[in-house]
């Protein structure tokens, strides 16, 4: 499937409460430096255009999220999209996803973690750059609170399998419970825009959702 080229952001648009460097996250960890107070927080590691921020920032106004996004391109984009909506609950940092769980967040801090269509890294030597593995496995267990849930999608069968064998094999989450694939009930009824893609071409989805015991 081709990519369409990105669209520019705008530059009068004021993005300094959206989009935050990793040097810029707060040490010690304390969220109210990005958000301006203290709320469950969810994160998103791979935010890329940032449909899922927005729509879940928007529902959800209760809830703080935060946005992992290694290229530069996409976290600005995505910081655009929540600016334009004046979304204050949603940040997104540009970032590698593993230093900041490694390096920053605390145990038992977060309510969720979503993992959406992550890089397969398609070539064997290449693998060992998969986002799920055992250092990140054992990171998203410490940083969810009990009965907190992680949210892995992907649209490679065979990364979906490798990574429900890691988790069981190096965290004791609970899971896979099924995720059920619901209908789209407008053009952008998706969870991602990678979702939404794949799902155009008539191409299968693999969820599963993991829960902290």
């Amino acid at each position: 499937m081709g990519r369409r080229a990105l669209r520019k952001v705008d530059p009068s648009l004021d993005l300094s409460a959206h989009l935050r460097a990793f040097g810029e996250l707060p040490r010690p960890w304390h969220p109210e430096a990005l958000f301006g107070r203290r709320a469950p927080l969810e994160v998103e590691v791979g935010s890329g255009k940032g449909l899922f921020l927005r729509s879940a920032a928007a529902a959800r106004p209760g809830t703080d999220f935060l946005g992992i996004e290694l290229a530069g391109k996409y976290a600005r984009l995505a910081a655009a999209a929540l600016a334009k909506r004046n979304l204050p609950n949603a940040v997104v940092v540009a970032a590698d996803a593993l230093r900041v769980f490694a390096e920053l967040l605390p145990d038992a801090s977060l309510e969720a973690v979503h993992v959406y269509f992550p890089d397969p890294w398609w070539k064997k030597r290449h693998k060992k750059r998969r986002l799920m593995r055992e250092s990140f496995a054992r990171d998203v267990e410490r940083t969810l609170r009990s009965g907190g849930l992680l949210h892995f999608w992907t649209d490679v069968e065979e990364y979906f399998h490798t990574s429900l064998e890691l988790l069981a094999a190096h965290t004791r989450l609970e899971g896979p419970l099924d995720v059920p694939e619901s209908p789209a009930e407008h053009d952008m009824d998706y969870r991602t825009h990678f979702e939404r893609r794949v799902r155009l071409h008539d191409e299968a989805v693999y969820r599963a959702e993991f829960r902290k015991r």
